[in-house]
């Protein structure tokens, strides 16, 4: 995967801040890209942003997705090239206590970057970084493909199907004619080093290593798509590089592992366990009446592999093991700045 095609572009990323923002941003420094953040504060504490000094190498904007004339001054100020659109509230737990926020979040916080973007005029190419929960969940036992039923269950997903067809609605009402690419991606589970956020397995387990406790398993027999962090991140940045290039490349794409890869939230801690060592351990605490998620979701990517010859690089276990490196590099109190952009490098020379 060849990103230099971002040397001295400039990138919006919206949720910059957050897990995945802060590996996109290493990314995007590491490929000489001028790259402006729009966020609010880090959600965590700690938080990978600061841990890795991110502050003092982009441009850092602090304000909330939900302020229409706060983002449309971002979009005037720096008028950017190309927006990956991030910001949102991402666990779906907390989109059961906090709806309201959940919706104003993740369906008008798209409707106030689109509108950014079509009074702006500078950009060439929007990525819409959504969820596979956007799907109506049969609990089939193949994969969801992009033309399949957006009916997400909870607040949190739900929400992300709705910021789908925001996303369509402004592509068909205002773009169309105009010379901007605009595409979803459907990303699985992301797994990798520096998520504090809590009520995500990883995380989880990792908290429970340094306090030497056992790993406590909500909901061991869920099969989701997990992958490592870089796999969806640099996928956002390629196809918005390709469909820069090529306008006819623009569309809704599933983001997520082979078959294989696809592991209950069991078989993950298990496989955590045995790469962590130091007698690792977990407990089943499934919870009667728990709120609602997702038992068996698999993804489809059959469409960006044929279409940008892309394909899955990091499987299951790389994903745990690098997660489990850049955990102990931290933990030992060490920079992580070395071991980011040594997975960045490894990751896309692979």
């Amino acid at each position: 995967m060849e990103l230099s095609f971002y040397k001295g572009k400039t990138v919006l990323i919206t949720g910059h801040t957050g897990f995945k923002g802060t590996w996109m941003c290493k990314v995007l420094v590491m490929n000489g890209a001028n790259v402006i953040g729009y966020s609010l504060n880090p959600p965590t504490n700690p938080s990978l942003f600061e841990i890795t000094n991110m502050n003092g190498h982009i441009t850092s904007v602090i304000g909330d997705i939900r302020d229409l004339e706060s983002i449309k001054s971002c979009m005037n100020k720096y008028n950017p090239d190309i927006v990956i659109h991030m910001a949102a509230q991402p666990i779906v737990r907390e989109s059961y206590t906090n709806p309201v926020y959940t919706y104003e979040t993740n369906v008008m916080g798209t409707v106030n970057i689109l509108e950014a973007i079509r009074l702006n005029g500078s950009v060439k190419s929007f990525v819409n970084v959504t969820t596979d929960k956007v799907y109506k969940n049969n609990e089939w036992e193949w994969g969801y493909r992009e033309n399949d039923i957006l009916d997400g269950y909870d607040p949190y997903s739900n929400s992300k199907s709705c910021s789908e067809l925001v996303t369509s609605t402004y592509k068909n009402s205002f773009f169309c004619n105009r010379d901007i690419a605009i595409s979803t991606c459907r990303a699985g589970n992301v797994i990798g080093g520096g998520d504090f956020a809590k009520d995500r397995i990883i995380p989880d387990c990792i908290r429970a290593m340094e306090n030497n406790e056992e790993i406590i398993v909500r909901n061991p027999n869920s099969t989701r798509p997990y992958q490592h962090v870089l796999e969806p991140v640099c996928t956002y940045l390629f196809l918005a590089q390709a469909q820069y290039l090529n306008k006819n490349l623009q569309g809704n794409y599933n983001v997520g592992p082979d078959d294989k890869d696809c592991a209950t939230t069991g078989n993950l801690v298990d496989l955590f366990c045995k790469i962590w060592g130091d007698k690792a351990s977990w407990k089943d605490i499934s919870e009667a009446g728990a709120p609602h998620e997702a038992n068996f979701l698999k993804l489809d990517c059959s469409k960006i592999k044929m279409l940008l010859n892309w394909k899955p690089r990091w499987g299951i276990k790389d994903a745990i093991e690098k997660t489990v490196e850049w955990s102990k590099v931290y933990y030992s109190g060490k920079d992580v700045n070395k071991v980011m952009e040594e997975q960045i490098s490894e990751y896309l020379n692979k």
